[in-house]
């Protein structure tokens, strides 16, 4: 009877000890694993942050003793120091992404900018008026760059100017003439139009097809 409980006392303590064993295992193996993959993750950010031309320099050295550790079998050190370094990784690919981002923000703005400034010397050679030289036709003056760079609309100028203009293959040296800067498509696309189709230039002839077109 003695013997029988003691065999039993005996098997029941090597029943425990066995669980015990067994969690410690699981528990290790699960650090194990934990720890292989922090080490992965900071080695993938690492890599990051190198390929933006900013890796810090205490981040590998941290890797390196992360994978150490875990190598003398001390998997939680090895976990906290993985952390760590993948904490850094982040933290330099976070500052890397903010300076090329800041950069593109310089540019655009510089972009935007020179635009502008363009544009205000597009708009500041610009005329609203135009003096007639010896020379001068509505054809030429309409394709200069600063009235509108296209002939074909010389028809906005005699429209604008038909007080002054009766003929418009006739104009004369130092008249004003009023540049219409508000002219909308549909207007430009009719004085295209009649610039095309309208009559050869006869000097001291009116055409019927400019009246035509001043009565639109």
């Amino acid at each position: 009877m003695i013997m029988h409980t003691s065999v039993r006392l005996f098997t029941a303590a090597a029943m425990a000890l066995g669980l015990l064993a067994g969690c410690a295992t699981t528990g290790d193996e699960e650090c194990t694993k934990a720890a292989e993959q922090a080490i992965t993750d900071a080695k993938t950010m690492v890599a990051e942050a190198k390929a933006a031309n900013n890796e810090w320099r205490d981040t590998g050295t941290l890797v390196d003793s992360a994978e150490k550790a875990l190598n003398d079998g001390k998997c939680d050190e090895a976990l906290k120091l993985a952390n760590e370094a993948l904490d850094q990784a982040r933290a330099a690919k976070a500052q890397a992404d903010a300076e090329a981002q800041k950069f593109l923000d310089e540019q655009a703005a510089l972009e935007s900018a020179e635009a502008s400034s363009k544009m205000a010397g597009s708009m500041a050679g610009e005329m609203d008026t135009y003096t007639v030289e010896r020379g001068d036709n509505l054809w030429d003056i309409s394709g200069k760059s600063s009235i509108y760079g296209d002939s074909y609309q010389w028809p906005l100028i005699y429209k604008a100017n038909r007080d002054q203009i009766k003929d418009a293959d006739l104009i004369y040296p130092n008249q004003v003439l009023d540049i219409d800067r508000n002219a909308s498509s549909d207007e430009i696309d009719a004085a295209i139009e009649h610039a095309k189709t309208r009559g050869a230039w006869s000097v001291g002839d009116v055409e019927q097809t400019d009246l035509d077109y001043l009565n639109k």
